[in-house]
């Protein structure tokens, strides 16, 4: 069943309208976590689908929340390379509904351990509009925008306009000339930048642990690579215990996970 979010999403703020009800099932800690939003075609090429799978793979095994919005092709792509419980489905229906039936079980999973999301109430079933609603709130809620395929006069491009609205940074796969026309065009007008390298863009939000830890407070914290002296000032003797069970090393004044 879903609930009524009952708190103030700070990042929702960059809407034109913030929503006036936001349905949701399953983990509201997720949109405290950072968050990273990746949107691309439905009909994405091999190239895209395995790229977009390692990319969120990678931000999710740092701590980053994947937020898409459930479809075919990337989206579903997206969730699945962040696993359920580190992903936000943002709908554009009614969330006793799963739509894309394709995509029910993954929807599904998310309800479970992740976060889905929707502007609509129960009943509700998608149209063109609410899919530019949803958009617009996967959009707003990522901390950037990752598109790592889409034609220039695809809905895709919706969203990239909402992130240049919203002044969120925007990022895209390099494609092959006639391919992905759209990020293409963005490259060429310097208003998006090229992931060339999986890792090194994803240690932009910190390392990947070697160790299972509890993303909470501390663990974002760590990520950020802080003095031994500002941990210490913020967390006192979970410091102490977490590098005496072998999770952080400090180094030369610096705390880091192993």
């Amino acid at each position: 069943m879903s609930r009524v979010v009952d708190i103030h999403i700070e990042t929702l703020e960059c809407m034109k309208k913030y929503p006036s009800k936001l349905y949701y099932k399953g983990n509201l800690e997720l949109l405290n976590r950072p968050k990273v939003s990746i949107v691309g075609s439905r009909k994405a090429l091999s190239y895209t689908k395995d790229i977009t799978y390692k990319l969120s793979k990678a931000l999710s095994n740092r701590g980053v929340c994947i937020v898409s919005g459930a479809a075919m092709g990337v989206d579903a792509i997206a969730h699945s390379g962040a696993k359920a419980n580190n992903t936000i489905a943002v709908v554009a229906n009614g969330l006793d509904i799963r739509y894309p039936k394709v995509n029910a079980k993954l929807i599904e999973d998310i309800e479970n351990q992740g976060l889905v999301l929707s502007q609509f109430e129960d009943n509700f079933r998608a149209t063109n509009w609410s899919f530019v609603i949803r958009n617009e709130i996967v959009v707003a809620l990522g901390d950037i925008l990752i598109v790592t395929q889409a034609d220039i006069d695809s809905g895709t491009m919706r969203s990239v306009e909402y992130a240049k609205q919203m002044n969120k940074e925007i990022f895209v796969l390099p494609h092959r000339l006639g391919e992905s026309s759209g990020t293409n065009k963005l490259l060429q007008n310097s208003e998006a930048k090229a992931i060339y390298d999986i890792d090194e863009f994803a240690s932009r939000f910190g390392i990947e642990c070697s160790v299972d830890v509890q993303k909470d407070e501390f663990y974002y914290f760590i990520q950020s690579s802080p003095t031994f002296d500002s941990a210490v000032a913020k967390f006192g003797d979970r410091v102490y215990e977490a590098e005496l069970e072998g999770l952080i090393t400090i180094q030369d004044g610096i705390v880091r996970f192993v």
